[in-house]
């Protein structure tokens, strides 16, 4: 069985109401069981060339991984859990691109992006994130938010001094700790989770979870579960509606069926390994 088999995927982006062009860049390849969102950030169309690096590298290098079976296998091997490995190392190539023409080319200076991103494996979904964007999995009527922002508000949530209520109409959004492409090195937050058959997971950039509450999120997800096309533009329409400040991304990955290995190229590459 194929990934994309078991794996529907969707996405759906929009400038909004008041931004003159979308800064943010989606991706995603069902084979592979990949799925890529970044919001980019910098002057003039600098944050659309670094979100738009950010996806077009991490997919093409995992593509490029995945082919080359022997020298991925060396850096597999170097430690840690398999798929963390694997998706870390595009990210750092990622950031590598993105650091090099900010400094090399004049018109991209200081430009940077959020990212999130998941590699759904053998029932399991490794998650990597950076900065604001996130990934939310809905499960029977359940939503979870399943990163942590890096943010000055989520640390002030974390430190006592504001409440989560508080932080909704702080002046203060949009200021990340990190961001992908502003330093020589960078850590993603990366964690793995299970999978199961129905699950519906979410990745968006912070011009939705910052203009629709959570709540309205999951009413939406379960009630366009059986249309993914139809929910994704769906939320970037309650998004514009309720004033569109911001570039506006959303990618769906729904779990049609179990996955569990061998079964698409991820699952093959790592029974290779063994």
């Amino acid at each position: 069985m194929n990934l994309d088999q078991a794996l529907e995927m969707v996405s759906a982006t929009d400038a909004g109401k008041v931004r003159s062009h979308n800064e943010d860049s989606v991706a995603f390849d069902a084979s592979m069981g990949l799925a890529v969102l970044a919001d980019g950030m910098g002057g003039y169309n600098a944050g659309e060339v670094a979100s738009g690096m950010a996806t077009a590298v991490i997919v093409a290098e995992m593509r490029n991984a995945l082919a080359r079976n022997s020298s991925a296998a060396t850096d597999v091997r170097g430690g840690g859990p398999a798929a963390q490995k694997l998706l870390r190392d595009q990210i750092v190539k990622a950031n590598a691109s993105i650091y090099q023409a900010s400094h090399s080319q004049p018109q991209y200076s200081g430009m940077g992006t959020t990212l999130v991103a998941g590699l759904f494996h053998d029932n399991r979904v490794t998650v990597a994130h950076i900065g604001d964007s996130r990934m939310y999995r809905m499960r029977g009527q359940d939503l979870k938010q399943v990163t942590k922002d890096h943010s000055l508000l989520q640390e002030q949530i974390d430190s006592g001094l504001i409440t989560p209520e508080q932080a909704r109409v702080s002046a203060n959004k949009n200021l990340v700790t990190r961001a992908l492409g502003i330093d020589p090195a960078v850590e993603p937050e990366i964690h793995d989770y299970d999978t199961q058959a129905g699950d519906l997971y979410l990745l968006c950039s912070d011009g939705l979870c910052d203009m629709v509450s959570d709540e309205d999120i999951g009413m939406a997800l379960q009630t366009l579960a059986a249309n993914l096309g139809l929910c994704a533009e769906q939320l970037v329409q309650m998004a514009n509606d309720n004033g569109g400040r911001d570039n506006i991304s959303v990618m769906l990955v729904k779990i049609r069926r179990e996955f569990a290995a061998p079964g698409g190229l991820l699952a093959k590459f790592f029974n290779w390994l063994k």
